[in-house]
């Protein structure tokens, strides 16, 4: 279990933080938070939880109109263009203990969070306070960034500014100017089709679990020569369907709809009402982009394996 709400205020209060507390209805956007604490003295905060490719986790913090630009920030941590993405649902709760809507430099209190790398916008130090939530979106705290640098070295965390604007050249004389922040541990997080999959291998064959490593674990480990083949057949088999531009497009829309019907619940419905549009857009999006890379990469890799074959067995015959 991560910190409650009611455990962080208790820590900024010992450690002689001063802070206000607001409490407002549960919102999900800066927009929404700023109808109950937008009029009041302080600027809004965005958090934006990251993670690059080699599984390390980040989070940027930064004044509610600031425009990030991933591409660059990515490319001043020495990641390249395209290093950082939006870090899975799941790693909210695994590794920041929060639920979504609550990603704020307050969630480094927890133990599970300690290689997540911080960036915080230098624009901070130019306003009297600053809003985040405290672990909960049901209310909003107001404090100021040297408050702030107090509770992350009590935590020991070195709080990192950053020119979230500047776009400096990097080259080969040229090195990134943020790629000391980098952290230096990975965190892989537990793949949830696989534990569904496990689960239900398990609950089918009736196998019990204990302490002991099991001969059906070690197969698990490394597939045999005959399931290496059954994949590699249905590989093949997907490779010569996707060379249909018609069953392509199909399967793009059959993803598409099963993602749709899956995010349109009555039970979400009920529960998040004016925010829904934005939560199914936003997991749509997720999901779909890596169905539609998973698709597009079988598709490009089914033409230069035609466009191989092509080249290797119609060469013209010499003269």
């Amino acid at each position: 279990m991560g910190y409650a709400k009611e455990q962080l205020l208790a820590r900024l209060q010992e450690l002689q933080i001063d802070f206000a507390q607001y409490e407002h209805p549960v919102v999900l956007t800066v927009e929404a938070q700023a109808k109950y604490v937008g009029h009041m003295k302080g600027a809004l905060s965005k958090n934006l939880f990251l993670k690059d490719k080699k599984h390390r986790f980040y989070i940027v913090s930064a004044l509610a109109d600031m425009k990030v630009d991933l591409k660059v920030l990515s490319q001043r941590l020495g990641l390249g263009k395209g290093g950082l993405r939006m870090a899975p649902e799941e790693a909210l709760g695994e590794i920041l203990k929060v639920p979504l809507g609550c990603v704020t430099p307050f969630a480094l209190v927890n133990d599970s969070a300690r290689h997540v790398c911080l960036l915080l916008d230098q624009g901070f130090k130019s306003q009297e306070c600053c809003f985040f939530h405290p672990l909960s979106n049901d209310m909003s705290v107001a404090i100021n960034f040297r408050d702030l640098d107090k509770f992350l070295n009590s935590i020991g965390k070195t709080p990192a500014y950053v020119d979230l604007e500047a776009n400096p050249p990097v080259g080969k004389d040229q090195p990134p100017d943020l790629a000391g922040l980098v952290p230096s541990d990975a965190v892989v997080l537990p793949d949830p089709s696989e534990k569904i999959a496990s689960s239900q291998g398990l609950e089918k064959n009736h196998i019990s679990v204990n302490n002991k490593p099991t001969a059906t674990a070690a197969k698990a480990v490394k597939p045999s020569n005959a399931s290496q083949k059954e994949r590699s057949d249905s590989a093949v088999n997907l490779s010569s369907s996707f060379g249909d531009p018609e069953k392509l497009v199909e399967e793009i829309l059959e993803k598409t709809t099963s993602i749709v019907l899956s995010e349109v619940k009555e039970e979400n419905m009920e529960k998040y009402q004016e925010q829904l549009g934005t939560m199914v857009s936003n997991s749509i999006r997720k999901q779909l982009s890596l169905e539609l890379k998973s698709i597009l990469s079988m598709f490009k890799n089914t033409s230069y394996t035609e466009g191989f074959y092509a080249g290797t067995h119609r060469q013209p015959k010499r003269m």
